[in-house]
């Protein structure tokens, strides 16, 4: 049967004390709603309703998705109400899930489980069992024990004494046919404490039509824990990092510290590798078998290859660095840039869209920007490419074991042959050749008797 998500996102979160929609808030740098519309997408949803609020402009700039429609609910009257707003788009012979912007940390295998658990003629609920129930919705069971069929839900400030020791919560994530579910959506009342249209409320029109009421659970707590403060965004985003933590360590890679790794994209591991602490992986990062990353690095869409160290202090962005290089400490790798097999770059060296060919090395203080550097190159301390004049970047060719002696200054465009040298301090503006010795620096003179200027009164 065809699946439908309805994710309810129209809350302003007041609490949050911003301007912004509480489910654009982020967790591990994307917005909570995006995990959100993520596990919808991977439990195979033909058709994702995102029912907005507060902030609709902000949403729709920020999210975004031929799979998505955006549904707008003016009023803010209940949960029921909410996902009433999609009711139009419903199929009848659908199923459609209900889950919530601001609840991030759901498991795609927790949902499957919940699809999974859905009777022919019935509906899923996704419950969990509190040590503190307080303010949540409890599941109320038949039978004296209270570990019968499902029949109803009950809201915190609508139980009953009784009621309230029960620690069976509800979620608020359901899995009900699309016919049935506009029905009991169109036959809710705000009759309640809250005047509001509870969503909860369709269970027991659900029992009183005889359906059956499955129920799944989550792992843990926190899959189903929302943020309502920032607090609690802190507290989820913490989560999240150790469930990232626990994965890459089972998938071959050895953290120094567990609690100090920040994944905010993708990251894949080989084995054996290394990450010491305080490190940060944003994007698409690849790290190959035998890596080695050291402490305080940032690492953002980049590849690095088998046996690379990268050392501490290091930021590499939409870069490649080839098996068995290094870099750093306090090295900055920028876009388009690569380090070929062998290659290092030392202590503040920088590199942006240039090549480092095989073996070549810069070993510090350089920076290296539109250029392409052979292989067993030396780049001396101080060299700087001179890529820019103010309006356009040009490139500089370094060849195959060319020597680039201290403190030279290469104008581009310009190139340096095959195992040529340029003499330290020079400023090289034309080419020089194959073999050949560049040297472009001024005179020396020694001034004899020189006094050195004193301090005037």
């Amino acid at each position: 049967m065809s699946l439908s998500v309805v994710i309810l996102a129209a809350g302003k979160g007041t609490r949050m004390r911003s301007s912004l929609p509480k489910v654009l808030h982020p967790v591990a740098h994307k917005p909570m709603v995006g995990h959100v519309i993520d596990a919808a997408r991977r439990v195979n949803a033909e058709n994702i309703y995102l029912v907005y609020g507060f902030g609709g402009d902000v949403l729709k700039a920020q999210i975004s998705g031929d799979d998505l429609t955006f549904v707008e609910q003016k009023e803010q009257l209940g949960t029921g109400h909410a996902v009433d707003m999609a009711s139009p788009f419903l199929n009848d012979n659908e199923d459609v899930l209900v889950l919530y912007g601001d609840v991030p940390l759901t498991k795609v295998s927790t949902l499957q489980n919940l699809i999974a658990a859905k009777p022919v003629e019935g509906m899923a609920l996704l419950t969990v069992k509190l040590s503190d129930p307080t303010g949540y919705g409890r599941i109320i069971r038949d039978g004296e024990s209270g570990v019968g069929e499902v029949i109803g839900i009950v809201e915190q400030k609508d139980a009953s004494p009784e009621q309230l020791t029960i620690n069976e919560c509800n979620t608020g994530i359901l899995l009900a046919n699309g016919g049935d579910l506009k029905r009991w959506l169109s036959n809710l009342s705000n009759d309640n404490a809250q005047g509001e249209y509870y969503l909860t409320d369709i269970i027991a029109m659900a029992h009183g039509e005889g359906k059956r009421i499955a129920t799944a659970h989550p792992e843990t707590e926190i899959e189903v824990e929302g943020a309502n403060n920032r607090v609690q965004l802190a507290a989820l985003e913490r989560a999240y990092q150790q469930r990232k933590a626990e994965q890459l360590m089972i998938a071959g890679a050895s953290l120094r510290d567990p609690a100090r790794i920040d994944v905010r994209g993708e990251l894949l591991v080989g084995q054996e590798v290394k990450i010491d602490i305080n490190c940060i992986f944003e994007g698409q990062v690849e790290l190959a078998d035998d890596v080695t990353i050291g402490a305080n690095c940032i690492l953002k869409n980049c590849k690095i290859g088998k046996g690379a160290e990268i050392k501490p202090n290091t930021i590499i962005e939409d870069a490649i660095i080839g098996e068995f290089a290094s870099a750093g400490p306090f090295a900055r790798i920028r876009p388009g840039s690569e380090l070929k097999r062998d290659a290092h770059v030392g202590n503040f060296v920088e590199m942006k869209k240039s090549v480092l060919g095989e073996g070549s090395k810069a070993g510090h203080l350089t920076y290296l920007g539109d250029a392409e550097v052979g292989s067993k190159a030396n780049i001396g301390a101080g060299t700087i490419t001179c890529n820019y004049d103010g309006v356009n970047k040009s490139k500089t060719i370094i060849g195959d074991g060319a020597f680039i002696g201290s403190n030279a200054s290469l104008v581009a465009p310009v190139s340096v042959g095959e195992m040529a040298t340029t003499a330290a301090g020079s400023v090289i503006v034309k080419d020089v050749d194959a073999n050949e010795l560049g040297v472009a620096r001024g005179k020396q003179r020694n001034i004899k008797g020189w006094q050195r200027p004193t301090k005037k009164d």
